[in-house]
């Protein structure tokens, strides 16, 4: 996808921000049509901010993404990648899942928080995948949402990056973007599903997922957003209202390891 040199930035820019119809999706004058085109803008730019998107849980096999996803529930995935490499090397197969110790499982599992819980579910989901999916995760959503401890959210992550499957992948950063983009109304993950599925092409669904995701860990922070630095504000209804619009303020909130080209995207 190529851009005229220096478009992005003009485009971008918060001090360049058009100020007709900046509101239309706030005020609620903005077409469905114009809804879309928005969303799909959007995912264009945040492509060009995040081209490294990616699912950061690491795993090598659909069993071990699975297990990881259950696991970064209410935890980060940095404390989530700390775990798992031992616990990996110790339960390689649904069949030592299903024939844990769960006290033993607890110990390896205690950093990621809600231990007892997270352990119930990953020795039934072994015992399930054993009894009724020959020890392999299932591709398929309806399986995968009758194992224990997983939701929607965490099927479409193992359907889109272990099976290569579309999905969108509400998580709490996600449903947050989604508010402040004014993308949506809905509040329920399940109808920000639907919604956002109406709005942006099926076979962009995963990556939009983790460019939302990514974008939300780096600049569109829950606390306190740095919109002032922020490569979307051209196209968000809520820039000033999450954080500072002051570049400087701002530029201190971007976090990452490509903070240099976020910085640069929103022309600074």
């Amino acid at each position: 996808m190529s851009h005229p040199a220096g478009s992005i930035t003009r485009q971008t820019t918060p001090a360049n921000r058009p100020k007709v119809g900046s509101h239309l999706a706030a005020s609620g004058r903005e077409t469905e049509i114009g809804r879309k085109r928005r969303a799909r803008r959007i995912n264009r730019t945040l492509e060009l901010g995040h081209p490294d998107a990616h699912c950061e849980l690491d795993f090598r096999t659909p069993l071990e993404l699975t297990v990881a996803t259950v696991l970064s529930a209410q935890c980060t995935d940095v404390r989530v990648n700390q775990v798992t490499p031992a616990l990996f090397e110790r339960y390689r197969s649904a069949a030592d899942y299903a024939d844990a110790v769960q006290a033993e499982l607890e110990e390896y599992i205690r950093p990621t928080g809600f231990y007892r819980a997270k352990a119930r579910n990953l020795i039934g989901m072994g015992q399930r995948l054993v009894e009724e999916f020959d020890g392999e995760i299932p591709s398929g959503l309806a399986d995968l949402v009758s194992l224990p401890g997983v939701g929607r959210k965490t099927a479409h992550v193992v359907r889109g990056n272990a099976f290569g499957v579309p999905g969108l992948t509400v998580d709490t950063h996600f449903s947050r973007l989604v508010n402040r983009l004014k993308l949506s109304e809905e509040t329920d993950p399940v109808k920000i599903e639907f919604a956002i599925a109406e709005l942006i092409e099926k076979n962009e669904w995963t990556m939009f997922s983790h460019r939302m995701i990514f974008h939300g860990r780096r600049v569109c922070h829950s606390r306190k957003a740095a919109c002032g630095a922020c490569f979307l504000a051209a196209d968000c209804p809520s820039f000033g209202l999450a954080g500072p619009t002051d570049p400087a303020a701002a530029e201190a909130l971007v976090k990452g390891d490509n903070r240099e080209h976020l910085l640069e995207m929103a022309g600074m």
